[in-house]
């Protein structure tokens, strides 16, 4: 909706056939009007930042929720044709992005490096454009793209040679607005790139803390749900070796003889870190079934042969989580219910339908099982 949103302001903006306006920009002799530099830079920015929300990163939410916000206003002070169409467009927007705040809960480096080349792109086309408007009353005049493009890294970078200089109210104005606005996006962008990896480097820091044990055929238990706390226990308490994997770091009486390792499950560098390649087998064990499915994508994406085992939490995804092909699909949750109106029923459990329903094998499994000969029923 955001990358629509985008869309119909530029179209708004400059109709379907822009490519004439992008041509006569590069040559220099197109005047872009300043009144429509802002819905250049709110629908261009809302394109990059609908991509940027795929990532389900916190700082792509806020941006894009200003985004909106702003081309809410903008749109009400331009009086664009289906002014109130816009307008609701971008009220439902701003809502959906408010009731989905909690699923952006991602640092994610990608997300904030873009938001940075966003932000700095936004800035350049604003102070080139507006140089070039305003070139007038600058002495000597700026009278192409190049020299404004020139005076605005000048004026960005607070470097400020002397050459080129504002002679009226306006220009000067103008230019003070560039460096504030310069000074305060690259300080910012510089944070949004830093932070995920200093983020990083202290996982890796809080990682040496656990024990050193030799990530090699041992079992990786992703998530700190019960399912995925009881199951890393007894494995343990079986003498098997366990390596977790953790969104965030826990608490420091929680990591005590434990292999850790803090990260973004579903990113194949924290996998290979906690030796998912030569694992025995991933235990995708998370709250949300999306997740599970992503760490068995990302197991794959190693090339190894690791067995996967993916948790599902709700019955309507099975069918889903199942389309990523897992080893093997544990819905203790989902069988929960069942059994419970099976015995207010009345109906036979049986122990062969609880291990069916708990473990859920992929087709290829459930076939391979079928041409294998039996000794005999399981009791």
């Amino acid at each position: 909706m955001l990358i629509g949103g985008g869309a119909w302001i530029l179209h708004a903006t400059f109709g379907w056939d822009w490519a004439p306006y992008f041509h006569s920009m590069i040559r220099g002799d197109f005047h872009l009007q300043l009144r429509l530099l802002p819905s250049v830079l709110i629908g261009g920015g809302m394109e990059l930042m609908g991509v940027a929300l795929l990532w389900r990163s916190r700082l792509a939410w806020v941006v894009a929720l200003l985004l909106a916000v702003v081309a809410g206003v903008n749109t009400a002070l331009t009086g664009r044709t289906h002014v109130d169409v816009l307008l609701a467009y971008f009220t439902l927007v701003v809502a959906l992005l408010l009731l989905a705040w909690r699923h952006f809960d991602r640092t994610s480096l990608a997300a904030s490096t873009l938001f940075a080349i966003t932000s700095v792109v936004m800035l350049l086309l604003y102070a080139t454009f507006g140089s070039f408007y305003l070139g007038g009353e600058f002495h000597p005049p700026i009278h192409d793209l190049v020299t404004a493009l020139y005076y605005s890294m000048v004026t960005m970078s607070t470097v400020g040679y002397g050459d080129i200089v504002p002679t009226t109210p306006e220009a000067r104005l103008f230019t003070v607005s560039v460096i504030v606005l310069g000074v305060a996006i690259f300080a910012t962008s510089l944070t949004a790139v830093i932070a995920p990896l200093v983020s990083q480097s202290l996982q890796r820091i809080i990682n040496r803390k656990g024990p050193a044990m030799k990530r090699e055929n041992h079992f990786v238990v992703i998530g700190n749900t019960p399912l995925a706390v009881n199951t890393w226990r007894e494995l343990a308490r079986r003498g098997r070796p366990v390596t977790r994997v953790l969104r965030e770091a826990p608490e420091e009486t929680q990591t005590k003889d434990v292999d850790l390792v803090v990260g973004d499950p579903s990113m194949t560098e924290t996998l290979r870190e906690a030796g998912a390649d030569k694992a025995e087998a991933v235990l995708a064990m998370m709250a949300d079934d999306s997740e599970n499915a992503f760490c068995v994508l990302a197991v794959r994406e190693l090339g190894s042969a690791t067995r996967t085992v993916a948790a599902v939490n709700d019955a309507r995804h099975l069918s889903r989580v199942k389309l990523v092909q897992p080893d093997v699909v544990i819905a203790p949750q989902v069988l929960g219910g069942e059994l419970t109106a099976m015995l207010l029923s009345g109906e036979q459990v049986t122990p062969e339908f609880v291990m069916q329903r708990v473990f859920q094998q992929t087709d290829s499994q459930t076939g391979a099982q079928n041409q294998a000969p039996h000794s005999g029923d399981t009791p």
